[in-house]
């Protein structure tokens, strides 16, 4: 079993990683914003499905391959920034739907609930740094000589429920404000400009910075 000390340094870690504003935050803020603070939360179930996948990857072994190799780690950066420059401009072009106001968004401008479990896995997925991070972490959590499985179920579920918590509670809730934007075409027109270049803008730190 992990020890109490080692769980919470696990703890300490998720959450500050969760709080660090990144591509799935802007995307549990947009969703938050077009979809309503409840939707929103399908988004960010895709983005613990990734974050899982990541875990078994680190855990095959694989992770440390694409760490390794730089074609591989460079293959998946850049398909991840690609990704996030797609989902920028289809955001910028995005058509406003009919002005809104404090009811819910009608059925008809609803984005289906698979389709935004598919974009948050995928926002998830294609960042290399996240395989990197568990990559560094994991061997810290997971001792040798004790059974695997019961540590790593551990690891998932806190890393997991502190990722909900925070996307949910404070990224999804602190979009909730803006929402008085929704409710005109223009204020839409502008969020969408503001949340695609931000997409476009970690597209462009993911290229970046190595």
């Amino acid at each position: 079993m992990v020890s109490l000390a080692v769980w919470f340094s696990l703890l300490t870690a998720s959450v500050v990683i969760s709080f660090t504003p990144g591509a799935g935050a802007i995307n549990t803020m947009s969703n938050a914003l077009n979809q309503g603070w409840k939707r929103s939360i399908w988004g960010i179930i895709g983005q613990q499905i990734a974050l899982v996948v990541h875990v078994a990857i680190v855990a095959a072994g694989v992770g440390l391959l694409v760490s390794r190799s730089e074609f591989l780690f460079n293959a998946i950066r850049y398909a991840g920034a690609a990704y996030l420059v797609f989902l920028g401009i289809r955001l910028i072009l995005a058509k406003p739907a009919a002005a809104l106001d404090d009811a819910p968004v009608p059925i008809a401008d609803r984005e289906s609930h698979w389709s935004m479990i598919r974009r948050g896995f995928w926002v998830n997925l294609l960042n290399p740094k996240a395989i990197v991070f568990f990559l560094a972490f994991i061997p810290q959590f997971i001792r040798l000589d004790e059974p695997p499985v019961p540590q790593y179920l551990t690891l998932i579920a806190t890393v997991i429920v502190v990722d909900v918590i925070v996307m949910w509670g404070f990224f999804a809730a602190a979009a909730r404000p803006f929402r008085r934007f929704t409710r005109s075409l223009r204020g839409q027109r502008i969020l969408n400009l503001v949340f695609g270049v931000l997409f476009i803008a970690v597209a462009g730190v993911l290229v970046l910075l190595h």
